[in-house]
C-alpha cells in the first residue's frame, strides 16, 4: 500500500483528522492542564516531540515487530521517550514541570500517541512516520493553545502569563492584561466545566467551517447539458 502524500499527512494532523477536534483523543490532559497559555505549549511541545520520536522509531523496527507484540513494544518505545522529556522538563523547566504534574507520564497512555503508533507508523516508511507524529502533535498543541488562550483571557484577563516557567526570566513581563487590570476574573472559565465549554464550542464550529466548504463545492458542481441524438427510421410522410 502507498504511503500518503506529505500534503495530505499536513491536512489530516492539522485539520480532517485533528487528534483532539476529530478523533476526540487525549481529552484529559487536554481539559486539565489548558488553563494558561504556557501550560498549553508545555504539554504541547512535550506531546508533539513523543509522538514525532515514536513514530520515527515504531517505523524503524516495524518489519522486526511481529504482531504478537506490536502493542507491548509501542508502548516501551513511547515510555522511553516520555521519560527523556520528563529529565529535560525536569532539567530545564522544572517549576513548569510541577504545574503540569502527573500528566507529563501520563503521556505514556496517550491514546492519539499509541494509536498514530499502531495505525501509521507501524505500516508506513520512517519519513512519513516523522511527518505524521509532528503534525498530529501541532495539531494536538494548536488546539491546547487556542482553548489555554480562551481560558486564560475569560479567566484571568491576562495572556501570556508565566510564560518565564518556559522561557526563563526574558519572558518574565510577557503577560498581556488584555481585559484590564481590574478583570475580577471568570471562575468557570479555570474549571474543568469551562473547559469542556471551550473544547466544545471549537468542535462545533470546525463542523461548522466543514459543512460550509462541503456546501460550497457542492454548488460549485455544475451539471453541463449534453446534446442528444435522435435516430429516426422509417418512412416519415
Amino acid at each position: 500500500m502507498a504511503s500518503p502524500g506529505y500534503g495530505e499527512i499536513t491536512r489530516n494532523g492539522l485539520w480532517n483528522n485533528n487528534p483532539a477536534l476529530v478523533q476526540l483523543l487525549g481529552l484529559c490532559p487536554l481539559l486539565a492542564v489548558t488553563g494558561s497559555v504556557v501550560n498549553a505549549i508545555g504539554l504541547g511541545l512535550a506531546t508533539t516531540g513523543v509522538l514525532a520520536c515514536s513514530n520515527l522509531a515504531v517505523s524503524l523496527v516495524r518489519h522486526q515487530m511481529p504482531d504478537t507484540v506490536r502493542l507491548p513494544v509501542s508502548v516501551m518505545i513511547i515510555a522511553t521517550f516520555v521519560t527523556c522529556v520528563e529529565l529535560l522538563m525536569k532539567a530545564f523547566t522544572y517549576e513548569l514541570y510541577l504545574v503540569l504534574g502527573i500528566f507529563i507520564p501520563l503521556i505514556v497512555t496517550n491514546c492519539a500517541i499509541l494509536g498514530r503508533a499502531d495505525a501509521f507508523a507501524s505500516k508506513n516508511p520512517v519519513l512519513p512516520s516523522l511527518v505524521d507524529g509532528f503534525m498530529m502533535g501541532a495539531g494536538f498543541t494548536a488546539v491546547l493553545i487556542v482553548i489555554g488562550a480562551v481560558r486564560e483571557i475569560l479567566g484571568q484577563g491576562t495572556l501570556f502569563a508565566d510564560m518565564d516557567l518556559l522561557l526563563g526570566p526574558m519572558a518574565k513581563d510577557w503577560a498581556i492584561p488584555v481585559l484590564g487590570g481590574n478583570y475580577p476574573g471568570f471562575l468557570v472559565a479555570v474549571l474543568p466545566p469551562g473547559a469542556f465549554l471551550v473544547a466544545g464550542l471549537l468542535i462545533a464550529a470546525k463542523n461548522a467551517i466543514d459543512a460550509g466548504i462541503e456546501r460550497r463545492r457542492s454548488q460549485q458542481i455544475k451539471v453541463v447539458p449534453g446534446t442528444k441524438r435522435v435516430r429516426v427510421t422509417g418512412k416519415i410522410t
